[in-house]
């Protein structure tokens, strides 16, 4: 699907870095659509069965050697890397890719290598919940899910007999994963490296909504976060083989100080959180992730600049809490205020019927905030929650 990251990101950054771009997709209206009005010209839209790396690889073949191969999708990314390896260009490993969108094969590898062992196994689509033996409360998610979908706390066998069943509905032929449930402060770290070096970018501290349901509604941006943790964060990424590119990494502090990952996105981070993050550093992150799969070594001093950074930020979702109609709901807005600058960005149109997804398909819209400290940054926030109105029609 078109995506803000790309939309709003990368394609322009492509175009201030001088490349053209020809866009792979399934479907490709959908993009065509998205790209028509843009304020440069719209890159090429070819079809192709992206989730098959041969696909890919016969495409490119036929079409022109290309200098870079890219995906920001959670997907794509074993198939990009094996289609950049394919044509000499700098590639993540595929291997690491693939271990970080397989949830079970991610586990396994944390404790294969001694860095994290989480009780965890895979139900197959047909296997019964109750040859398990999981530590309750637990968490079942799909084995190669995305945005918090479909994953849930369970109390019971009852209960997580009766959560695979309503999974398995929704996903038929899908593999689950039952593992422990990792209590602790949730945190991201963001890092990006050109394959020689990674550097940290700072991170954000999460608040999830009440469980059993663990959507994302508030990130807040820290430079950085306790340096024993991103050491041990940073451990676990070497292990699983994450070096080239950008990754964002979701982990909990627990109370004793120990860092223990959930999930590895080998990606930028989204939501508007990536537009969000090159503001707050001040630095042209798109141009920087797309020159390191241009064979291009980031500033040395990247992560030193980037830990100084003064400015802070918050962005908090606006989530819908029932089934129906959006009749009402701001539209885009942008303005600076005392030093803060607050962007509101809706994520659904208005008159669309929807089902109550309890997912990060939930968004009404998102709203972000830039400012020198994080008092200013939250109270612009708040200002415009409740200067604003989103109203769902049953």
């Amino acid at each position: 699907n078109p995506t803000d990251s790309v939309t709003a990101g990368f394609l322009p950054a492509a175009t201030r870095l001088g490349l053209d771009v020809t866009v792979l997709t399934d479907v490709a209206e959908p993009h065509r659509r998205a790209y028509a009005g843009l304020a440069f010209p719209a890159p090429e839209v070819l079809e192709c069965d992206v989730r098959d790396f041969r696909a890919v690889i016969s495409l490119i073949s036929r079409h022109h050697a290309p200098d870079a191969v890219f995906s920001n999708s959670d997907h794509l990314q074993t198939q990009t890397a094996l289609a950049a390896e394919y044509f000499g260009l700098p590639a993540k490993d595929w291997k690491a890719a693939l271990r970080a969108k397989d949830k079970g094969q991610l586990r396994r590898h944390l404790a294969l290598t001694g860095q994290d062992t989480v009780w965890s196994a895979e139900l197959a689509p047909e296997q019964d919940p109750a040859e398990l033996d999981p530590p309750f409360p637990c968490v079942v998610k799909p084995r190669e899910g995305v945005a918090s979908e479909d994953v849930t706390l369970v109390t019971d066998p009852a209960e997580l007999t009766l959560r695979c069943r309503e999974i398995r509905q929704r996903r038929t032929g899908a593999t689950l994963v039952v593992e422990e449930f990792l209590d602790g402060r949730l945190c991201t770290l963001e890092t990006l490296g050109d394959g020689h070096r990674r550097h940290v970018l700072g991170g954000f501290r999460t608040r999830i909504s009440p469980p059993p349901d663990f959507i994302e509604e508030v990130l807040e941006f820290t430079p950085a976060h306790p340096a024993d943790a991103v050491e041990q964060v940073l451990a676990q990424l070497d292990a699983l083989g994450v070096g080239l590119g950008a990754c964002h990494t979701e982990f909990v502090l627990q109370p004793d100080g120990r860092a223990r990952i959930i999930e590895v996105n080998y990606r930028a981070i989204g939501d508007q959180c990536d537009l969000m993050l090159a503001e707050i550093l001040d630095v042209p992150l798109f141009e920087l992730i797309l020159g390191v799969h241009l064979g291009r070594e980031l500033p040395a001093d990247l992560a030193e600049r980037c830990a100084v950074t003064p400015r802070r930020a918050r962005n908090e979702v606006v989530c819908a809490d029932r089934a129906g109609v959006l009749t009402a709901a701001p539209g885009p807005y942008d303005k600076e205020r005392d030093g803060v600058r607050l962007a509101y960005r809706p994520l659904r149109p208005l008159g669309q019927r929807h089902p109550h997804y309890r997912t990060n398909r939930d968004y009404l819209g998102v709203i972000w905030a830039i400012g020198p400290d994080q008092g200013a940054v939250d109270a612009a926030v708040a200002r415009f929650l409740a200067a604003n109105r989103w109203e769902i029609t049953p």
